[in-house]
């Protein structure tokens, strides 16, 4: 049954509440209210809505107040009436003359008998609020009149009597219409000083909003840098808005900086081979194909340089990929240790000037793509094979740490300052002592490598000093 009934609500909320919320909020749409003038509509109708329930709970005890007041009168004037012999005024008026409004029936409990009788209207079967009203002492046809009926048991001249009593609130209804108009009068300046004065604090509370949109309409990408919210002021909500729409106006300026930097650097890279492609071009048309030693030499550096570009732009679509969420891995388990012994025995036989060792290679399983992990590690060795010199040594291993993947590679090259640990796996960082010695790269191998090896949850680990060596430490999770 609570189910029925629950679902037929449900029903009639939807057939009939949602369609009217719905035509509501349409219309409402038409209509632009500022944030300001919503606030001050909100507090003039909890005012008048609070007002209301004010004036209603204050009629209810100014005439509760009354009823006791005339309770309390007539308690003594009733001991009065009761010693000196009832008439037909008692209770009606008081000692200075004044209209009180209080009846009685006084009747015995034993035989029935109505010993006194001055009330205006039997209530005994009305409600206590009914449409008659007191003028003067004299009955008359009125909108309002309250009179509070009460019933207790006397002792007169030793008999046992029941006592009705009747106040007649008539005076005090008119007494409280004209606190109550008094009052509505003087509570509807209030609000509306309240609302007036309200809505000028409104437009203080809000001027950082208009601060923060005029701010927003004026940054372009040529001021992006210089343009911030104010936070000075107050601690507040407007404050903390301000502060985050500020740290995402520094992360797009960080944003925006490495696209312009990256597009820079790629425009740098590209420039030099295809300078050097132009050139050999020239060379051709200029000689001819009549030189055969000119020729040769032409086309060698032509396709070196192809090569090149092709490698940058290779990596250059990956990292794409990368900032595109397109890349896909695709992971299963194998054993790295035969991958890593393999590319060990690939580099010994295309590097015969270096010494090349593998002294602990130990099987592991890994759960990962096997040829994104391969292309990591090659770019590790390969840049082990760049910075180091003739007779130096290199060391690979690969280890099993209690199922997690430990790969290693370390040379005895030339090492790096602490400034370009921090900086190598940026993209296109290369240091200075590099681009000095004139050893060729693009900088971006070790950015790739790290998004390899993060795309598999691993860890790079880099030591290294200056013209001692450097060593790099993958560290591959287990993931079963």
């Amino acid at each position: 049954m609570k189910v029925n009934l629950k679902e037929t609500l449900r029903q009639l909320l939807i057939k009939f509440v949602l369609p009217f919320r719905k035509r509501r909020e349409k219309w409402l749409g038409n209509f632009r209210f500022s944030i300001a003038f919503r606030i001050s509509l909100n507090y003039l109708k909890l005012l008048l809505l609070n007002g209301f329930l004010f004036l209603c709970l204050f009629s209810v005890l100014f005439l509760w107040l009354e009823k006791v007041r005339l309770q309390d009168k007539g308690d003594i004037l009733f001991e009065e009436a009761a010693k000196a012999g009832f008439t037909e005024s008692s209770g009606v008026y008081g000692s200075t003359g004044e209209f009180l409004g209080i009846h009685y029936r006084v009747k015995d409990d034993k035989s029935g008998e109505i010993l006194f009788n001055n009330l205006e209207s039997d209530l005994s079967n009305e409600k206590k609020l009914f449409n008659r009203i007191y003028i003067d002492g004299v009955i008359e046809k009125g909108p309002l009149t309250v009179i509070v009926e009460e019933e207790k048991e006397e002792i007169i001249q030793d008999r046992k009597v029941s006592v009705l009593t009747q106040y007649d609130l008539t005076a005090s209804l008119k007494e409280l219409y004209s606190l109550l108009l008094g009052m509505g009068l003087l509570y509807l300046f209030i609000v509306y000083v309240i609302t007036r004065q309200g809505k000028k604090s409104d437009r203080g509370l809000l001027e950082p909003i208009y601060e923060m949109s005029e701010t927003a309409n004026r940054l372009t990408v040529n001021n992006l840098d210089s343009r911030r919210l104010n936070v000075e002021g107050t601690k507040n909500e407007l404050k903390d808005l301000a502060a985050v729409i500020n740290n995402m106006l520094d992360r797009l300026e960080i944003s925006y900086e490495s696209q312009k930097q990256f597009v820079s650097d790629a425009s740098h890279e590209l420039r030099t081979p295809i300078a050097v492609i132009q050139g050999y071009a020239n060379l051709l048309n200029r000689w001819g194909t009549g030189n055969e030693e000119v020729m040769l030499e032409s086309i060698d550096a032509i396709n070196n340089e192809a090569k090149f570009m092709q490698d940058l732009v290779e990596k250059l679509l990956f990292l794409s990929r990368h900032d595109k969420k397109t890349l896909k891995l695709d992971k299963k388990k194998f054993n790295m240790c035969q991958v890593v012994e393999e590319m060990v025995k690939e580099t010994k036989l295309v590097i015969r000037n270096r010494i090349i060792e593998a002294p602990i290679m130990q099987d592991v399983e890994v759960y990962g793509d096997k040829q994104a992990l391969k292309q990591a590690i090659r770019i590790f060795i390969d840049n082990a094979v760049k910075y180091t010199n003739e007779g130096d040594t290199i060391t690979i291993t690969c280890e099993n740490d209690d199922g997690d993947c430990v790969i290693t590679v370390k040379d005895t090259g030339i090492g790096m300052t602490r400034k370009d640990v921090d900086n190598i796996f940026e993209r296109f960082y290369r240091s200075d002592q590099v681009r000095n010695a004139k050893i060729s790269g693009h900088g971006l191998g070790l950015s790739i490598a790290k998004l390899i090896v993060l795309g598999h949850t691993g860890k790079i680990k880099v030591r290294s000093q200056l013209t001692k060596g450097t060593s790099f430490t993958i560290t591959l999770p287990k993931r079963f």
